[in-house]
Order: structure tokens, then C-alpha cells, then sequence
């Protein structure tokens, strides 16, 4: 019998997903299952299929089984905040591997976050309630709340941080500088789709038109590397089901799974371009076998 990772039903009261979903909207959100080779987390001998956000949670309700068998860190204390001598490292001796996703309780944020705990990568998020935030990821999250505006709680933000996913359009127009940040990576199918409206519908989105060009603006002068994800139109529909196109201009007239965008997003940490990398992506008929060869190809066009 192939593995299957245990599941601890006394730890699933305690998996309360953040505001805008039920829990029932949670396990809901994918009615159809991805492949092994997508997650890699989840193997089962019978036929039946397991919805990608299912796997997800039975990864997390493991509880300190799966904390201890996968790496997790320990336990955070239960207001979730870090231990104070954190604060007196230096940043020279900090280590730089964590990935920070901004807006992280938005729906996009969520689903970045659920797929950088499947690659067991180290998560910090930018969160509004960190209660919730705790409740939902546990303690593979380290969850801040605060003013990014405000240049203490930034720096703390930023400790140990390698690569900032800006699932949403915002962040980088409010903020000061992102020392030490070796790569930020901004989904920004806002702009793509934002350009392409007309009539009523560009008026009612012009402020985050605006928004998306400031983010876009400001990362391109930041001289830090980047990747700008330009993406289609982002729908509730499931991801891993479909393929992909990357041809200059659909991003205006296509759409994307939002469960695939934030997929690549996740992807796009490892590929670090020298300067910038920027590309355009869609559902459509062309299938991803190997993602970093993927990536690589398109920046090297690019």
C-alpha cells in the first residue's frame, strides 16, 4: 500500500480557515483532485481522487507528527508572535531563506501560502488578524500584523526573508526599502486585465489600475531581481487540469485557475533571473511537465 499521511481528527477543530471562507468553502474550493507529480505529498493506493486543498489540510491536521517527520519549526507561542531575542541578530548573521507572501489572508494569499507549506518552505506572511492566520496554518506560518509603512516593523518583516510573493496589488507602493531581498515576485494580472477593460468597467477599476502600475513601477526601479507574473483574468475554476499558454498579449483576453497562479508564483521562487523576468500566462493547451525548465526557457526569451 502506497503512504498516506495521517490525519488527526482531533486537530481539525482547531483548522479555522480565514474570514472569507467557511470550512465547508475551504475543502470545496478544487472539486478536482491534481496529479502525485503536482504535490507529491499525498500517495494512495485507491482509485479514488483527493482534491488538491484536501491534501493540504491532511498535511497540516498531522499536528507534531508531521512537525517532527517533515522539518516543521516548533511550536510558536499562542499569540503567535517570535521570541523577543530574535530581534537582537544582527543581519549579518541572519540566515536568508524564508519566503514572505504579502496580503497573506486574502483568498490569493491563502492558496500561495498552502502551496509554499507543501514545498516545505519556510513562510512568513503579512497578515491583518494573526489569530486567524495561527488557527488556519498552525505553526508552519510565522504570521505579522502590523504598518508595512513603518520602517521597525518592516525591517522585522523582512529578517530572514529571501524572496516577497505580492500575490495582490498595494504592497510595494506603500513601502520603503527591501534590503536583503534577493527576489520579489509580483502576480500581476491586475494590470493585464485592467488594460484591457473599457467603458463602466474601467472606471470602477481605475484606483487598481493605478495601484498595479505604482507596484510595477516601483519594483522595476528597485534594482532588486523580480518576476512579473502577468496573468489572465483569475477564476474560482479547479487548477492541474488544464495546460497553459504564454504568448505575448493573451494575458488581456485569457483567464487562469487561480489555484494555477498561484502554483507558478510558488515555482517562480527558485527561478531567480539576473535582473528581471516578466511573462504572460494563461489556461490553455500547452502542458508543464518540468517547471523549472519551463521558467528558464521563457526568461531566457524574455
Amino acid at each position: 500500500m502506497a503512504g498516506v499521511l495521517p490525519c488527526s481528527s482531533s486537530t481539525l477543530s482547531l483548522l479555522t480557515p480565514l474570514n472569507f471562507h467557511s470550512q465547508e468553502q475551504c475543502r470545496a474550493l478544487y472539486s478536482q483532485s491534481l496529479s502525485t507529480q503536482r504535490c507529491g505529498l499525498f500517495v494512495c493506493a485507491a482509485k479514488k481522487k483527493v482534491s488538491f486543498t484536501d491534501q493540504i489540510l491532511d498535511y497540516i491536521e498531522g499536528g507534531p507528527k508531521l512537525r517532527k517527520w517533515y522539518g516543521a519549526p516548533e511550536l510558536l507561542p499562542k499569540d503567535g508572535s517570535v521570541a523577543e531575542d530574535e530581534d537582537e541578530l544582527s543581519e549579518g548573521d541572519e540566515t536568508r531563506d524564508a519566503v514572505l507572501v504579502t496580503d497573506g489572508d486574502s483568498e490569493m494569499g491563502q492558496m500561495v501560502i498552502l502551496s509554499l507549506i507543501v514545498k516545505r518552505a519556510r513562510v512568513k506572511a503579512l497578515v491583518k488578524d494573526k489569530r486567524a492566520a495561527l488557527e488556519a496554518f498552525g505553526t508552519y506560518v510565522e504570521s505579522l500584523t502590523g504598518d508595512s509603512r513603518d520602517k521597525p516593523f518592516l525591517r522585522r518583516v523582512l529578517r530572514g526573508v529571501s524572496t516577497v510573493i505580492c500575490p495582490n496589488e498595494g504592497f510595494l507602493s506603500t513601502v520603503g526599502s527591501l534590503k536583503g531581498v534577493n527576489h520579489v515576485i509580483l502576480l500581476s494580472q491586475q494590470l493585464s486585465v485592467y488594460k484591457g477593460a473599457g467603458g463602466i468597467q474601467a472606471l470602477m477599476k481605475s484606483n487598481a489600475r493605478k495601484l498595479a502600475e505604482e507596484d510595477e513601477s516601483i519594483l522595476m526601479a528597485s534594482g532588486i531581481p523580480y518576476t512579473i507574473i502577468r496573468a489572465g483574468s483569475l477564476q474560482n475554476s479547479p487548477g492541474g487540469t488544464q495546460g497553459f499558454s504564454f504568448e505575448k498579449g493573451t494575458a488581456a483576453k485569457g483567464t487562469l485557475s487561480k489555484e494555477d497562479a498561484a502554483f507558478i508564483c510558488v515555482e517562480a521562487v527558485d527561478a531567480v533571473p539576473k535582473e528581471r523576468f516578466i511573462f504572460e500566462v494563461v489556461n490553455g493547451d500547452d502542458k508543464v511537465s518540468d517547471w523549472k525548465e519551463c521558467l528558464n526557457r521563457l526568461m531566457e526569451k524574455s
